[in-house]
């Protein structure tokens, strides 16, 4: 069924709507009946869902590889987060490596009207718009890699980001001259991709994620010596305030 490999290719997405019946006949050059029942098969398999008055629509499937709790669990352990983000360096390498050999034309102009929205948010300092767009982009990156398997794996990934379950990450886009060094960043992938440098992508791609780690963990170390520092005011106020009490 060319809908089951339209998902699995990545063309259709979780919670897109399919076209109608008339329309989707006329592009598969099938009968209705037969379409008909093509779809539930489809639907029987879970890949699609049947909403009254709504259409068809693709079931959420794509990039369910983490299920909820598994995920809650990744976002409360720094260990786990680490190996979220090492795990990611290596695949976002291989990803950029094949977008350079293997991106089209059309896979081209995809990542050009991406990095001018990327450098329009930035240009208006919207980190919030920034973050997403930078998503969008990694997903392109794995989109223009051709590879199935390689692509639905990444997607597990920008899943986490995209559902908020690391919502921390927004404070890499608020850190000094970070945001200038992640446009730079996303920059020279994009060139290394179009130019056919397969080499140059994949170190570009595995710089961009390293200095993600290091902002990353700066943050957190950041966050932390300001926790312990309010600690240790706050106490030293309040044994100030006591001393002044006994002294009154």
């Amino acid at each position: 069924m060319q809908i089951e490999r339209l998902i699995l290719e990545g063309v259709l997405g979780s919670g897109d709507r399919l076209p109608g019946e008339r329309e989707l006949a006329r592009q598969f050059d099938v009968s209705r009946p037969v379409l008909r029942d093509a779809l539930k098969i489809v639907e029987a398999r879970g890949l699609v869902a049947t909403r009254h008055g709504g259409g068809t629509h693709v079931a959420d499937v794509v990039g369910q590889v983490f299920a909820p709790p598994v995920a809650e669990l990744i976002v409360s352990h720094t260990r786990a987060r680490a190996d979220y983000l090492e795990y990611r360096r290596e695949l976002e390498g291989i990803a950029a490596e094949y977008a350079a050999r293997r991106a089209t034309a059309d896979d081209h102009a995809l990542l050009e009207g991406i990095m001018e929205r990327m450098t329009a948010a930035h240009g208006r300092s919207d980190f919030q718009e920034e973050a997403e767009i930078d998503v969008e982009f990694h997903n392109a990156i794995g989109e223009c890699a051709h590879n199935i398997v390689l692509l639905h794996t990444l997607r597990s990934c920008y899943r986490l980001l995209s559902d908020g379950v690391f919502e921390n990450r927004l404070i890499v886009f608020t850190m000094v001259d970070a945001r200038e060094k992640l446009l730079a960043q996303h920059r020279a992938i994009h060139a290394a991709v179009v130019n056919g440098d397969p080499a140059a992508a994949r170190q570009a791609a595995m710089d961009h994620i390293g200095f993600i780690e290091q902002a990353m963990t700066q943050a957190e170390r950041t966050g932390e010596w300001q926790r312990v520092s309010k600690l240790r005011l706050s106490r030293r106020l309040d044994a100030d305030g006591k001393r002044a009490q006994r002294a009154g």
